[in-house]
């Protein structure tokens, strides 16, 4: 028995949609330092520190978020070939969303904060996992 359309579809358009989703990041490589004291301060966090290293943090780490997100475009397009990487990046994500939730505890971002970021990662690496679980190797992925 072959891999369902839909699971095909569903894995598909999770890795586009939060794949679309992180390469917004790009934004704020490029964002004026404006930008982002104005969203520190209205997220309730105070002053954002005025160091070279809070700058660097911010605009490495949303490059790397914009990187990933290609990254699950790019596997999106032929889901068996990139089997193996496909279930990496779940398996990954979903370790990274537990990081994500003792970081966010450890350095007191606020408790809304750190219960959705860390467990929606977590939820959206597993649902990566299960859903290429059921790919099998006449899986058709289709021209888009």
């Amino acid at each position: 028995m072959g891999t369902e359309p839909s699971t095909v579809a569903a894995l598909k358009l999770l890795l586009r949609v939060v794949g679309s989703a992180s390469l917004l990041a790009l934004i704020f490589v490029v964002a004026p330092e404006s930008w982002m004291v104005a969203i520190h301060a209205d997220l309730g966090l105070g002053r954002l520190p005025d160091a070279p290293i809070v700058g660097y943090l911010a605009r490495s780490t949303s490059a790397f978020y914009a990187i990933e997100g290609g990254l699950f475009w790019v596997v999106s397009f032929d889901l068996v070939r990139y089997r193996p990487v496909v279930r990496y990046l779940g398996a990954t994500t979903a370790v990274f969303g537990v990081v994500l939730l003792g970081v966010d505890w450890l350095e007191g971002l606020p408790l809304s904060w750190a219960l959705w970021e860390g467990p929606f990662v977590f939820l959206f690496g597993l649902s990566i996992l299960w859903l290429s679980a059921r790919l099998d190797d006449r899986a058709s992925t289709g021209p888009t």
